[in-house]
């Protein structure tokens, strides 16, 4: 197979007279900065196809390009995901589309939420998640439901990541309820029903008259009722990119095909997904590489069953320890093992790679990102700081494939 390698350097890049003004500039020793590339075949036509319509959203400014980032932990922090997502939009303010894809996970007891929006419940919600053996409610793509059961429930939201501009328009509640409870929203003081109800696709659409950054979602349930809200899709009908992040602690590929996804995907009809599903799958020692690609294989095929011209990013696992005892921990083997799927799993489907083992040191490297501040305590989680470095490792590798191409017509 014939990769086409494109390295990232430190500071500002130029590709074709555009610049790019990287914030990862300290130079950490450790970064292999040099192997900070999209790695895949060169006549990968899905990979052509999407980096040609990406470059045309971002130079015309017409069009859209709908990205989804799925993944566990890493992707339900946000911070990855939001860097990524920030970046793309302040490079190109004139293609700034929805905010996409979101889940109220903090209107749940302990669950953390992304920082760029806020979410506040006074009501107890019932929490399901595809980590569960057998989840109590069906699931969407998602991942995670939170459930109103016997009283009236409001779910705050408010968009506070001032740096680019998503406030909604047009609002798609995703969920069901047995007893036909229909949900209604409210903003500014005003609550409205929904302007459509798609009950066979479990979607409840609001359109509003004027942008707004922070509304309520109102499950009216009395007793004996419930409403299962699976998902809320933020768009703006604007074109441009939207880039929608999806993650649950500690899932795994099989947790998603528990998941009803087709629902879910015809809506957001991805352009291009970048997976960061892999870490949980090779934590435990019985790790299966034949087991987890064939996982993997099952849930690229569900979603080109919707968008056959989808492209595919495998963001390889990050070098981990396991804990084994009281502040002892060992080197978790199984990363080269799961990254050499990664690279398979690109070969067989005309993905690409971003080799995130290989950016980080390779083995063992997870030691220095801790000792910088870039990684946590428990050798599996980055900082703030490390997510956000990532994430703009990823935006320069992407950027910088962009514009190496000429638009093809």
């Amino acid at each position: 197979m014939a990769f086409l390698l494109l390295s990232a350097a430190v500071g500002t890049v130029s590709c074709h007279g555009q610049n790019i003004n990287s914030p990862d500039t300290k130079g950490y020793p450790f970064v292999r900065y040099e192997s900070n590339e999209l790695r895949y075949d060169s006549t990968s036509a899905a990979m052509r196809y999407l980096l040609n319509k990406m470059r045309r959203v971002a130079t015309t400014g017409q069009g859209t390009v709908n990205i989804v980032h799925i993944g566990g932990s890493h992707v339900q922090a946000g911070v990855f995901p939001n860097q990524v997502r920030v970046r793309m939009m302040q490079r190109w303010p004139q293609a700034v589309g929805g905010r996409g894809m979101v889940f109220p996970y903090s209107a749940a007891a302990k669950c953390n939420n992304p920082d760029d929006y806020r979410v506040h419940c006074k009501e107890k919600v019932v929490l399901t998640r595809n980590v569960y053996k057998e989840p109590e409610y069906p699931l969407g793509l998602c991942g995670i439901s939170v459930t109103a059961k016997d009283v009236p429930t409001r779910i705050q939201m408010l968009l506070t990541d001032k740096s680019v501009d998503y406030r909604v328009q047009h609002i798609v509640v995703l969920g069901y309820s047995p007893q036909g409870v229909l949900p209604t929203l409210g903003f500014d003081g005003n609550e409205m029903e929904p302007s459509y109800v798609d009950t066979a696709t479990h979607r409840y659409v609001f359109n509003l008259l004027q942008p707004v950054d922070s509304f309520d979602i109102v499950l009216p349930c009395s007793e004996g009722q419930t409403f299962t809200l699976t998902g809320v899709c933020l768009g703006n009908r604007r074109p441009g990119f939207s880039y929608h992040s999806i993650g649950v602690n500690g899932a795994a590929v099989p947790d998603y095909l528990k998941c009803n996804l087709t629902s879910d995907l015809r809506l957001l009809r991805p352009d291009l997904v970048i997976f960061g599903i892999g870490i949980n799958d090779a934590h435990e020692k019985t790790f299966d590489t034949v087991v987890f690609k064939n996982n993997y294989l099952a849930l690229c095929d569900s979603i080109r069953k919707v968008n056959p011209k989808c492209a595919f990013i495998f963001v390889t696992n990050n070098d981990s320890y396991r804990k084994t005892g009281r502040r002892r921990y060992a080197v978790n083997t199984n990363g080269p093992l799961a990254r050499d799927v990664f690279y398979r799993l690109a070969e067989l489907t005309g993905g690409a790679v971003w080799d995130q083992f290989e950016i980080m040191g390779g083995l063992k490297s997870m030691e220095k990102w801790q000792k910088a501040g870039l990684a946590q305590k428990d050798k599996v989680h980055f900082t703030r700081a490390g997510y956000r470095l990532m994430g703009d490792l990823f935006f320069n590798a992407l950027y910088k494939e962009l514009y190496k191409l000429k638009i093809e017509n």
